[in-house]
């Protein structure tokens, strides 16, 4: 497959999957905010790797991932169904912890910024 229609299909691909998880009615799985950040699939449509931010959940983001890979089969047959292909790849969802990384850091810089800060510009 060219890699143009596969990042398009890789997108399309994307939508259909936030619509689908924003209908499950698992509890496990509402609540929360939840964003698909990433979607990477094989060139054989053999398999897709989902990678999932969970945000605002007690117990992270664990729980959420083992009820989404549990339910993969459903997402894979909502999948093809919708996008009708007759081929819908297996769905591996994984924990994506970059925007928490990203809030840990900025909360590290800011308590840098207050112990130490930055002298006044003295030709102002």
């Amino acid at each position: 497959m060219p890699t143009k229609n596969q990042g398009r299909m890789a997108q399309d691909m994307k939508r259909e999957l936030i619509a689908i998880i924003g209908e499950m009615k698992d509890p496990r799985v509402a609540g929360g905010l939840l964003t698909v950040t990433r979607l990477d699939v094989t060139p054989d449509l053999d398999v897709a790797k989902v990678y999932i931010s969970v945000l605002g959940r007690e117990g992270g983001s664990a729980p959420v991932v083992a009820a989404l890979n549990k339910a993969s089969g459903h997402v894979r047959t909502e999948v093809s169904r919708r996008m009708h292909i007759r081929k819908a790849p297996r769905f591996v969802f994984v924990a994506d912890d970059g925007a928490a990384y990203a809030a840990r850091i900025n909360e590290v810089l800011r308590g840098l910024e207050d112990e130490h800060p930055a002298a006044p510009d003295e030709n102002a």
